[in-house]
């Protein structure tokens, strides 16, 4: 008799098959609410636009490539 027959077997753990539903739901939500927000502001104030336009390309910007970098 060896020392691991003393042992119960291990389980295998199941490998997540995709992203947490509520997570995504969440991440709907918040972009939902930030463009609604950011539409507002447009319309509510005008001189607001360019500016907001400006980040809004920057993010994007980054963002672009933020996943670039990270599919790597």
């Amino acid at each position: 008799m060896s020392a691991n027959d003393d042992q119960p077997p291990q389980s295998q753990q199941p490998t997540p098959q995709g992203p947490d539903p509520v997570q995504t739901l969440l991440l709907i939500l918040v972009v939902a609410l930030v463009l609604g927000a950011t539409g507002y502001l447009c319309l509510a104030h005008p001189s607001l636009t360019a500016p907001i336009a400006a980040v809004g390309g920057v993010g994007a910007a980054l963002a672009a490539t933020f996943s670039v970098v990270r599919k790597r």
